[in-house]
């Protein structure tokens, strides 16, 4: 009697054993997939979007540039052309948020510095003041690894429709200038095939922490 009952005791915790296995697989079939938004311009706030996009849906994608970068190479999209990147607005001179962003885009380079599908982009919104020789200086203060992050400057005009049009991080700063801008914190996730997939403050320590997590997301979802 003692072995009937322990035979069916071994069937009932093999029978216990696969049915959490099944369990646990079923769980993990219906939760939903990861997956980043694709953001377009009418999900932003509307201080940062071009007038002539506040109520765009859909295929928002970044516009073709050609800019100059810390070494005086001309950087267009070809040089990001098949890459994840980060991009911000910022000035070398700024003495409030631009260190702390700087600082964090720096940690953001060490994580990625093996991964050669992501890299960094900063564009710079005083370019009259950012030449390519403060640039350059600034980016070896700032410890910047020239195959992985671009500074860049160039026409101002340009500069500010990629920001206002394209990346959808930059506001006006109301002095009636054309092309004046204040830019924000944020730091623009952007995927292969140049849209926007997240949006983050560089001076939130937390938030820098989500902006590398969402960068594995993105790059695990070309892996499919």
């Amino acid at each position: 009697m003692g072995s009937f009952f322990a035979k069916y005791k071994l069937f009932g915790l093999v029978f216990l054993g696969l049915s959490a296995i099944i369990i646990y697989l079923f769980y993990n079939a219906l939760q939903p997939e990861n997956v980043l938004p694709v953001y377009q311009p009418n999900m932003v706030d509307k201080s940062l979007v071009d007038s002539t996009l506040y109520y765009k849906k859909k295929y928002h994608t970044i516009a073709d540039f050609a800019l100059v970068n810390q070494n005086g190479d001309t950087i267009t999209q070809d040089n990001y052309k098949g890459k994840i990147y980060v991009a911000d607005f910022f000035f070398t001179t700024c003495p409030t948020i631009c260190p702390i962003m700087t600082k964090n885009m720096g940690e953001i380079q060490a994580a990625i510095l093996d991964d050669p599908n992501i890299m960094l982009l900063s564009h710079s919104v005083t370019p009259v003041i950012d030449s390519v020789p403060q640039l350059k200086k600034y980016a070896l203060e700032k410890g910047v690894v020239d195959s992985k992050w671009n500074l860049v400057t160039g026409d101002k005009k340009q500069i500010y429709e990629l920001a206002r049009k394209s990346y959808l991080a930059v506001k006006t700063d109301g002095d009636g200038g054309p092309y004046d801008m204040i830019h924000t914190e944020n730091f623009i996730l952007v995927d292969k095939e140049k849209r926007i997939r997240g949006f983050y403050d560089g001076t939130n320590r937390e938030e820098i922490n989500k902006l590398l997590e969402d960068i594995k997301i993105l790059e695990a979802s070309y892996e499919d």
